[in-house]
C-alpha cells in the first residue's frame, strides 16, 4: 500500500503543493511572533514532509533499482534535496553534536522547484517548450544589441551626469541599472527632474539649455531603448512562440490548395471526356 502511494505521481504532486503552502506560511515573521504554537505545528508538518520525501526516494530506489532511478535527472534532484534535508531533521529532534543547520532550511525552497517536473503532464507542453526555446534563440541577437546599447549609454550618462546626480549615475553599474529602468519606461521622468534640481542648486550657466538637452537626451534613450528596442524584443519573442499555430494554419491552407488543384484537374478531365 505504501509502495503504491509513493509510486503514484499524483500523490507526490499533492504532497509537494501542500508542502509549498506550509512553507509559504512559515516565512511570515508575524506568524512566529504572534502565533508561536501555530508556527511550531507548521514547522513540524514541514519536517514530516521532509521524511515523506526521503521515504519516497527510498521506495523508488527499491522499486526502480538504483541504475534506473538515477538515470532520471529529476530523481537525482529529488534525492539530493531529500538527503541534504536530513541534518535539519536531526537538529529538529535535538541531536546535540550537529552544527547550526539553519542553512538547510533554504532547501525547503528548492523542494518547491519539484512542482516544475509535473508541467510535463500539461497538454501540449512539449510544443510550449519548443516555442519557448525558439523564442529565446531568436531573441538572442536583440537582447545582445540591447545589452550593448545599455553598456554604451551607461558610460556616456555616467560621464555627463555622474557628478551631478551620483545617486543615479555615480558609477557604471548604477548607471546601467537606471538606463535599464528607462528601457522599461518606468519612472524615467524623475531623473531629468533630479538633474534640473541639481543644475539649479549649482547655478550652472546656460541653465535652460542644459535642462533642455538633458530632457532631450533621456527622451531619446526611452525612445531607442524602451519603445523601439524592448518592443522589438517582445515582438520577436511572441512571433516565435506562436509559430506553431501559424505553421498549422499554413499546412491547412496548403492542403486546401492541393485539394482545389486536384478538383480542377478532375473537372478538366471530365470536360475533355465529354
Amino acid at each position: 500500500m505504501f509502495k503504491q502511494f509513493f509510486l503514484r505521481e499524483r500523490n507526490i504532486l499533492i504532497a509537494i503543493v501542500l508542502n509549498a503552502i506550509v512553507i509559504f506560511f512559515l516565512y511570515f515573521p508575524s506568524l512566529e511572533k504572534n502565533h508561536p504554537q501555530i508556527y511550531q505545528i507548521l514547522d513540524l508538518i514541514d519536517h514530516l514532509f521532509v521524511l515523506l520525501f526521503v521515504a519516497e526516494a527510498i521506495v523508488k530506489i527499491n522499486a526502480l533499482k538504483s541504475k534506473r532511478y538515477f538515470k532520471d535527472g529529476w530523481n537525482v534532484f529529488d534525492f539530493v534535496i531529500a538527503i541534504a534535508s536530513i541534518p535539519s531533521i536531526l537538529a529538529y529532534v535535538g541531536i546535540p553534536f550537529l552544527p547550526n543547520t539553519s542553512v538547510f532550511k533554504m532547501l525547503r525552497l528548492f523542494r518547491c522547484i519539484r512542482i516544475f517536473r509535473y508541467l510535463a503532464f500539461i497538454p501540449r507542453m512539449d510544443m510550449i517548450f519548443a516555442g519557448l526555446k525558439r523564442a529565446v534563440n531568436a531573441s538572442v541577437f536583440v537582447l545582445l544589441a540591447l545589452t550593448l546599447l545599455n553598456f554604451i549609454l551607461s558610460l556616456f550618462t555616467c560621464h555627463f551626469y555622474g557628478q551631478l546626480v551620483p545617486e543615479y549615475f555615480g558609477n557604471p553599474l548604477t548607471s546601467s541599472y537606471y538606463i535599464f529602468q528607462m528601457f522599461t519606461v518606468e519612472g524615467w521622468n524623475e531623473i531629468p527632474e533630479a538633474i534640473e534640481v541639481a543644475l539649479g542648486n549649482q547655478g550652472v550657466e546656460h541653465f535652460r539649455l542644459m535642462v533642455g538637452f538633458s530632457r532631450f537626451y533621456f527622451i531619446l534613450i526611452v525612445l531607442v531603448g524602451g519603445i523601439f528596442g524592448m518592443s522589438l524584443a517582445n515582438a520577436v519573442f511572441v512571433d516565435e512562440m506562436t509559430l506553431d499555430n501559424n505553421q498549422g494554419l499554413e499546412k491547412k491552407i496548403d492542403d486546401l490548395q492541393t485539394q482545389i488543384a486536384d478538383l480542377k484537374d478532375l473537372i478538366k478531365k471530365g470536360g475533355n471526356t465529354n
